[in-house]
């Protein structure tokens, strides 16, 4: 069955690359905004009776939600076999619980509402807090890709003598699967989060370190504050800058120069969500997959 790739808007590069990893057709949207804040959507392709891959990383999702869903229905009305849904960042998974009366589980509606639409997703490293599997949100069948061999191989290329440090306690076996090939050294800080933006970090000793480039590894690059406490931290201790990679960059209003500022030797993050930090693809990641699904 012949298989087709369509990029929602802002999302051409990485839907042109997995194209010419797969060697599929690469089509089009026309997309604009009415006056009145609608949106107008157009499939410049051809989709019957073909596999078509929906691709829309989903960070900063409301303004994106509507369109996303537009196409599907679309692609689906002409004729598309199958509907696929390539988002290398899935947005909505911090809601997971109700802690208040009253709040919105938005995680389980969002899930709700893309499991409507589509017949698959692939995404890289959601953010499973309370859930085990994305299977527990998703009516779905869903790929999930990690990215820890791929950061591993970055870090191995370009920082001697490392030091990885993970943000929280929750993050120490993504940690160690980063530093087992190369059998670099981690810690792991304690975190406690009061809010948003407050955070507290506390490192671990790592005075005997000092002689070794730290990196702070982070899943989720979002209000930076977590990076931002770790980076101030090293530095108290005595370490060189640190290089900081994060899987997915969303950087939320000033969170990027605030890393630069707290002293952030290099900051590095994959091509999940398009920034100018970007230096680790993952779309043959992501293509190793899709070919998969299409079989």
């Amino acid at each position: 069955m012949t298989s087709l790739v369509l990029p929602l808007p802002g999302n051409e590069p990485l839907a042109a690359s997995l194209a010419q990893r797969t060697r599929w057709e690469v089509a089009s949207l026309g997309t604009r905004t009415f006056p009145d804040g609608e949106t107008y959507l157009r499939v410049q392709a051809d989709c019957c009776r073909k596999n078509v891959f929906l691709v829309c990383t989903l960070d900063r999702p409301d303004a994106k939600l509507l369109p996303l869903l537009f196409a599907a229905d679309t692609v689906r009305e002409f004729g598309a076999a199958r509907v696929g849904l390539v988002a290398p960042y899935l947005a909505y998974m911090r809601q997971d619980r109700r802690f208040q009366d009253g709040e919105a589980v938005t995680s389980r509606i969002f899930a709700d509402l893309l499991s409507s639409r589509f017949d698959w997703l692939v995404t890289l490293d959601p953010h499973l807090h309370r859930y085990r599997t994305l299977g527990e949100l998703y009516r779905i069948r869903t790929w999930v890709l990690h990215a820890a061999p791929l950061l591993a191989s970055w870090i191995a290329a370009n920082v001697e003598r490392p030091l990885l440090v993970g943000p929280d306690e929750e993050s120490a076996q993504w940690v160690a699967d980063v530093a087992r090939p190369s059998r670099s050294p981690y810690v792991v800080s304690t975190k406690l989060r009061r809010g948003d933006r407050d955070v507290e970090i506390s490192l671990p000793d790592v005075g005997g370190y000092r002689d070794r480039t730290p990196v702070v590894l982070d899943d989720i690059v979002s209000s930076g504050r977590t990076m931002v406490q770790a980076v101030r931290c090293l530095a108290v201790a005595g370490l060189p800058p640190p290089v900081c990679v994060g899987v997915h960059g969303i950087f939320a209003g000033t969170a990027h120069s605030e890393l630069v500022a707290a002293g952030a030797g290099r900051i590095v993050t994959t091509n999940s969500v398009p920034h100018p930090t970007n230096g680790i693809d993952v779309s043959n990641l992501i293509a190793s997959s899709l070919t998969a699904l299409a079989s």
